[in-house]
């Protein structure tokens, strides 16, 4: 029990029998889901009242959570799990490729998107919102980074975008796009499977044994990233999951390894990034990509509310 919360099963119930855990239980998992800690005095007496899993008493605690300041948890902890935000410290962008990347860039990445999703909670808003919001936030460094102009200095503030804006909802967040790329590079493949299991909750199959990595010779220079991956879709062991993935992925080579717009490929080339789902619905770019997840909104928020009782 030092380790673990326990909930122990009634006395002589049937198995597989469903039963209401009780209102101290309750307390325990709404303080641990919000908070991320224990429960708080107020919380425990409604709990030892047996009235805490009255429905307006239920709403009006989980507001009142919500309202406090150690909801951050549900941030810092819940959507760093759940957008992989976690992995951010441990993204090295090569710095002969990306020289501009420093460790105020990364903190201030990381910034925007917890304040973001914050934002979400705070303001009550429609959880569709993560997907095709018309605001962010910005300090200076990262308005520069994003080509924003008339932001100055180091504090951060909600700014208003313009519609149809690329940087609207996750998708255009620079966090989402880094940790979902390699060191040198875009990863469609990655960004692709990002999509599939944390925005619509239908990952691609685990990859069979011994798959060989996309090719990074120096020949393959002249190849776009398209042509790159038709090249390693060419092995039948890796087309029937690179299939699903990498038109997803490739509608978002428009942000490149750390997040910045893009309109030509390295070798200048305009930048081909139609996609596609897998039961075929097609789309052209990241805000394609966006309209066509808004339609399936109703999976979108399903998936959000699976990965929260998982959590």
């Amino acid at each position: 029990e030092f380790l673990f919360r326990v909930e122990r099963d009634p006395e002589n119930i049937s198995p597989n029998t469903a039963y209401l855990i009780s209102d101290l239980e309750l307390a325990s998992r709404l303080s641990f889901l919000l908070w991320s800690s224990i429960p708080d005095e107020e919380l425990l007496e409604i709990a030892s009242r047996k009235s805490l899993r009255e429905p307006d008493t239920l709403e009006q605690q989980v507001r009142r959570m919500l309202n406090d300041s150690r909801s951050e948890a549900l941030v810092t902890n819940f959507a760093a799990q759940w957008l992989y935000l976690r992995n951010l410290p441990a993204v090295s962008p090569d710095f002969i490729v990306f020289p501009d990347f420093d460790e105020t860039l990364r903190r201030s990445l990381r910034q925007e998107t917890d304040l973001f999703f914050q934002s979400i909670i705070r303001e009550d808003r429609s959880v569709l919102d993560l997907l095709n919001a018309d605001y962010t936030f910005l300090n200076e460094r990262l308005a520069k980074h994003y080509d924003i102009p008339n932001i100055y200095g180091s504090h951060f503030r909600r700014v208003s975008l313009p519609p149809n804006s690329a940087r609207g909802g996750l998708l255009g967040q620079g966090s989402i796009l880094a940790v979902t790329s390699y060191a040198t590079r875009t990863s469609p493949v990655v960004r692709g499977k990002w999509v599939l299991e944390n925005l619509l909750a239908t990952p691609p199959p685990p990859p069979p044994v011994n798959v060989p990595p996309l090719s990074e010779e120096a020949s393959d220079a002249v190849l776009s990233m398209r042509e790159r991956m038709v090249e390693h879709r060419r092995n039948p062991v890796c087309a029937a999951c690179h299939a699903i993935m990498d038109p997803i992925g490739l509608s978002l080579e428009n942000f490149d390894a750390i997040g910045r717009w893009r309109d030509r490929t390295d070798g200048f080339e305009s930048l081909d990034v139609a996609g596609s789902f897998p039961d075929g619905t097609t789309f052209d770019g990241a805000a394609g990509l966006k309209r066509n997840l808004l339609s399936r909104s109703d999976q979108f928020v399903r998936t959000l509310a699976e990965k929260l009782l998982t959590y």
